[in-house]
């Protein structure tokens, strides 16, 4: 599923998608977000320290990656209340089931894994709505 992504969601191994190594009985997960989302950098910092194996896709990075979130965020009821109130819907979690995940707190939490959120991080003027309110 995430080893070829040609095939799943058309998008062709760029250096705007960011591969860490599968471990043995650890999945890997879909990461669909944008470095100027801060929710998004905190995620990638709470993936890296509990060495989770994850695929970042940067929606920004190009059309085709952005095309590939979008086709996943109109087609997926997880984004329904997000779209209501203007927000892009980022990070977006993906596992290898094919189920989405916008709360990635939870998606860790549920998995094991322990969350680490830098005060730093969050208190940068970034938005994430599309209203530019925050995120």
């Amino acid at each position: 599923f995430l080893h070829n992504t040609t095939e799943v969601f058309g998008l062709p191994k760029t250096k705007s998608i960011v591969y860490h190594e599968e471990k043995e009985g650890v999945s890997m997960i879909k990461v669909f977000g944008s470095m100027k989302c801060p929710y998004c950098v905190v995620l990638k910092e709470n993936l890296d320290r509990n060495s989770v194996p994850y695929q970042f896709v940067d929606i920004l990075e190009s059309l085709g990656n952005l095309g590939a979130f979008l086709a996943i965020r109109d087609s997926e009821s997880v984004f329904d209340h997000l779209k209501e109130i203007k927000d892009i819907g980022v990070p977006a979690l993906v596992d290898e089931q094919g189920k989405v995940w916008v709360d990635w707190e939870q998606w860790l939490t549920e998995n094991g894994y322990e969350i680490f959120v830098p005060e730093s991080t969050l208190s940068q003027p970034q938005s994430c709505s599309l209203d530019r309110k925050g995120c």
